[in-house]
């Protein structure tokens, strides 16, 4: 049963933790900003014209993604260390010093994108502006600063988690972050043959993604349904040891399904395509178990006649539901739709992947680190019971609601190019852009903007909401 949780108030670690979150906040709503600019770029082609290219905005859109996300991670590890390892984390002054020099590097970043944009295509621009190559355009003394960050704080975690006590979620974060840091670096070194290069890329572009962080959504997942739900943790544990089982055996093989095009041999195809169907399924079951015995003892409460379990923070709840289903649906569902070689070779490099995409990320990561962000809310404030406000409802319904909007739409937009510029027409450079000037594509591209400004709204009344839940009275206070 779940142990007892210290709060945010007079925790080092946790104060800490609020940094991260609060950085990350900042910068998730600079992405979904400079996603609504590259949206409306995609609609209306001369919209800031000679100010932001369409790169720059996209990858100041996808970066910053990945950025808030880590951000967000952090935090999260920072927020539950004291809880599960029952000791303050070693390096504090070395985590504020970390989080300073990360937060300035972001900053100089996005400056340099912005204000500077292209380069003369040499080693100063590969060093200073961009290395150029898509997802991973940081510069390389970015890169550097990056390792050095992650590097500090694995450990922070390492030298905390072995000097407290031991659990199985600190013990699959301890070594899910050796992963995390190490899978990096395979997108920092060049090769000249395309293949080999691809290859690597790829460990960075989806098995970073697909093995590390899913198992650390894992991680938090057991974490937090232990702390709203009191969950067993012999169970969240159980199941957390099976993601990785499967993660790291399955997402490997999984990658295959990235190598169809490449010039690898075609056992790829097989094996890409089946395991990578497979990484979903561990994070769904542990929340359908969890939640099967909660309502079990709930059934059994109430015939007994006996007080039911209360769910403490209920948007945060909201949050890590969402994240089973999104994941399940963003990841699972979506990324099947083309997983299939014989499918992708008709679906490769069209909307599909940005559906699929965007529906992934949303739904796997995104979703369960706004719901730590209002655990952090609940602790720091002193919070007994974290309840649902009119804020906290609608900017749920309209960023759960956009996202699959304009999901949708994107997967409309794919169709059509799947119709058109690969099965009618060949795949050919006049094809691609015919099937980009179909009714059904410019439509769904207009739909996709509207999403993202329902998203964006959405965001807005979940920051203002955060801001405000410790001045709500509806909440419980300890103590109360």
């Amino acid at each position: 049963m779940a142990s007892n949780h210290l709060t945010g108030i007079g925790s080092e670690s946790k104060q800490l933790a609020t940094w991260y979150f609060t950085f990350a906040a900042i910068i998730f709503g600079a992405q979904l900003l400079f996603g609504l600019v590259a949206a409306i770029q995609f609609v209306v082609p001369g919209f800031l014209y000679g100010i932001l290219d369409f790169s720059i905005a996209r990858i100041l859109h996808i970066n910053a993604l990945v950025v808030w996300m880590v951000f967000a991670m952090f935090g999260s590890v920072y927020w539950l260390l004291p809880d599960e390892t029952g000791i303050e984390t070693i390096g504090i002054k070395i985590g504020k010093l970390l989080f300073w020099i990360f937060a300035a590097a972001i900053v100089v970043v996005v400056l340099v994108y912005l204000l500077v944009q292209v380069g003369p295509a040499d080693d100063m621009t590969i060093w200073f502006i961009t290395e150029g190559r898509e997802y991973i355009e940081a510069p390389r003394w970015a890169d550097y600063g990056i390792v050095v960050v992650v590097l500090g704080f694995v450990a922070n975690l390492f030298f905390t988690g072995m000097k407290g006590k031991q659990s199985g979620i600190v013990t699959v974060l301890m070594a899910d972050m050796i992963a995390f840091a190490g899978l990096y670096l395979a997108g920092m070194f060049f090769t000249d043959n395309i293949s080999m290069d691809q290859y690597w890329w790829w460990w960075v572009i989806h098995l970073w993604v697909e093995a590390t962080w899913e198992v650390f959504v894992g991680a938090i997942a057991a974490y937090g349904l232990i702390k709203m739900l009191n969950a067993h943790r012999e169970v969240v544990e159980m199941w957390l040891w099976i993601e990785v089982a499967m993660l790291f055996g399955s997402g490997i093989l999984g990658l295959g399904h990235h190598y169809f095009w490449i010039g690898t041999p075609e056992y790829w195809w097989e094996i890409g395509a089946l395991f990578s169907a497979l990484e979903p399924l561990p994070l769904v079951a542990m929340f359908v178990h969890v939640l099967y015995d909660w309502g079990k003892t709930q059934g059994h409460a109430d015939a007994m006649g006996e007080k039911k379990t209360v769910i403490n923070n209920k948007p945060a709840f909201t949050w890590f539901v969402l994240n089973a289903f999104g994941n399940f649906l963003g990841a699972g569902v979506w990324g099947f739709f083309h997983t299939l070689p014989q499918v992708n070779l008709y679906t490769h490099g069209t909307q599909f992947t940005a559906a699929h995409g965007h529906l992934a990320f949303f739904g796997a990561y995104a979703t369960i680190l706004i719901g730590m962000f209002y655990i952090a809310i609940q602790g720091t404030n002193g919070l007994k019971l974290l309840k649902h406000t009119k804020l906290s409802i609608w900017s749920t319904s309209l960023i759960t609601g956009g996202m699959m909007g304009m999901t949708v739409a994107l997967t409309i937009a794919g169709y059509v190019q799947v119709l058109v510029s690969r099965a009618q027409l060949g795949a050919t450079w006049s094809a691609y852009f015919d099937g980009q000037e179909g009714q059904w594509f410019t439509q769904a591209m207009d739909w996709r903007l509207i999403m993202g400004v329902v998203v964006f709204s959405g965001f807005i009344l979940l920051a203002i909401d955060l801001l405000t839940t410790g001045k709500n009275e509806i909440h419980e206070r300890q103590g109360a």
